[in-house]
């Protein structure tokens, strides 16, 4: 076993040979020797493809610090051995590779997804990385070879993925394949990064990467994922649409309205005068002055968050959710500081006291909602504080009395409907989940919030066409009260109308587009 030399870590911890043969290194080569047996039974490592990197757990160094162990690449992963893996430091320098093996093996190398692995590492804090070429990984990548996403609701497995439950909607991200994996790294992190809550990122046509807390998240994960991308080929194979959330039959009502000769993305309903109006394939909602008054918003939900925050902060000061919280709000309170924004104030280290860093919170939320903020930080908090409010029947989500009926009816033609909104998608779930109207999310097929982009630029309307795989843009209806917001959505080549409705803001005059009072006209 060839070594490096002493190196020092965190802590004054040496990492000497001694170390490296020590009983945490030796305990966790034998677990994935074990697990890539296991896995290769699975089919996810077979043809010496895939291959996992854990981290060597010891509470005397920083998670983030800790030796990671990663299984080597283009071998038999069923036949390796536990001296095969090799041992890195947290920054990816190589402490120990395995010896060579006689004619015919090759001579070991390191997993070629390395620099993948690491960015989970180090983007995430993850305990533990698999990646997997199990076929139903792949197969799920190309059923939609437009999709830049991977989405699924209303199944029980989705239990198993971190932070969800089973009315939530899963979405996976997806990036393009390479001639080589450590081209994937750039994609990968920023895959990562837009999609903070996702513990997967799918690769097209080539397989998945999964991480956890501990090797035991991840493995479990990974088996949820599996599970649930090979439901939806299967229900994609019986003609049902996984990502709804009754999994009715893709495209049904649609198909009784077909005209002969058109597709199914094209069906067309006759006006009166007798000339055609195509149905879109998508329709895309804003929520305040669109499905929601603006007062509901503005006098209900902000001030409950204003004068909830330090409650919440309180009672909920060391779980993840709020840790989180304060992480993005730290973040964007320094940003704020350097920026001169009025109403930041500096939040004090966690050495301070909880009492003073909640203070400090608060300060700066009350401020950032004054000024009607649109940043994620805010976003996130707020449909924390909300959550706690609907569960305790201390809030109910307010909607037109036309929009039931219209979601209804646009499910009933198979018209998938889906939320745009600056609130989180937390936030715009809690709304539609519990309304004057009862639950209306078996009407929705998914959420977009602002980590697509900002409502009034056109790349974020790109982004969802992207996401949704429609034929072209011009397939999303996309409905908003917003004039900037419709010529954003416009400039990506969506249809775009702007609702009208009481407290609604005043509109240019000859803005060009068409207006509404009510979805009954949609």
């Amino acid at each position: 076993m060839a070594a490096a030399p002493a190196v020092t870590a965190l802590n004054g911890l040496k990492v000497t040979q001694a170390y490296l043969e020590g009983k945490a290194v030796k305990e966790t080569k034998v677990l994935m020797a074990e697990l890539c047996r296991q896995f290769y039974t699975l089919g996810w490592v077979s043809g010496t493809g895939g291959s996992i990197a854990f981290k060597v757990h010891d509470d005397s160094i920083p998670k983030s610090q800790q030796l990671i162990l990663m299984s080597p690449s283009g071998v038999q992963k069923e036949r390796m051995e536990p001296e095969d893996m090799y041992v890195l430091s947290h920054n990816g320098s190589v402490l120990s590779a395995p010896s060579a093996k006689p004619y015919p093996h090759k001579p070991p190398k390191c997993s070629d997804s390395s620099p993948v692995f690491l960015k989970a590492y180090e983007l995430r804090d993850a305990g533990a990385v698999i990646h997997s070429h199990g076929i139903e990984s792949c197969l799920v990548t190309m059923i939609n070879p437009l999709s830049k996403e991977f989405r699924i609701t209303h199944m029980e497995m989705i239990k198993g993925i971190k932070g969800h439950g089973y009315y939530d909607e899963l979405v996976v991200p997806i990036i393009e394949n390479t001639a080589y994996e450590y081209e994937l790294t750039d994609s990968l992190a920023k895959a990562i990064e837009a999609y903070p809550k996702s513990t997967a990122v799918l690769v097209r046509n080539h397989g998945v990467y999964v991480w956890g807390d501990t090797w035991i998240s991840a493995k479990t994960q990974t088996e949820c994922y599996h599970y649930l991308f090979d439901a939806a080929i299967k229900l994609h194979q019986m003609g049902l649409d996984w990502s709804a959330p009754n999994h009715g039959p893709i495209q049904s009502a649609r198909s009784s309205l077909r005209i002969a000769g058109e597709s199914n993305f094209s069906v067309k309903a006759k006006k009166d005068n007798g000339d055609t109006d195509p149905f879109p394939r998508c329709i895309v909602l804003d929520i305040e002055g669109t499905t929601t008054p603006i007062s509901f918003v503005s006098e209900v939900l902000f001030p409950y968050a204003r004068d909830n925050v330090g409650r919440h902060l309180s009672l909920t000061y060391d779980t993840p959710d709020t840790q989180n919280d304060i992480k993005l709000l730290r973040s964007q309170v320094e940003s704020d500081l350097e920026q001169g924004v009025p109403g930041a104030v500096p939040i004090p280290s966690d050495d301070a006291g909880k009492e003073e860093v909640i203070a400090a919170l608060v300060a700066n939320v009350d401020a950032m909602i004054k000024a009607d903020r649109k940043i994620t930080a805010l976003k996130e908090l707020q449909g924390h504080i909300w959550r706690t409010g609907y569960e305790k029947d201390e809030l109910e989500g307010i909607v037109y009395d036309d929009v039931p009926e219209a979601l209804e009816k646009w499910h009933a033609l198979g018209i998938k409907v889906y939320i745009y909104s600056s609130g989180s998608r937390l936030a715009q779930r809690l709304i539609f989940g519990k309304t004057n109207h009862g639950d209306l999310r078996k009407y929705l097929s998914g959420f977009f919030d602002t980590t697509v982009g900002n409502k009034k630029e056109t790349r974020s309307y790109v982004e969802i066409s992207e996401s949704l795989g429609v034929d072209k843009p011009s397939d999303i209806l996309f409905v908003t009260d917003v004039y900037q917001e419709a010529t954003a959505a416009k400039g990506a080549g969506l249809e775009a109308v702007i609702s009208i409705r009481p407290g609604n803001g005043p509109l240019p005059e000859n803005h060009g587009f068409k207006t509404i009072k009510s979805f009954s006209e949609i």
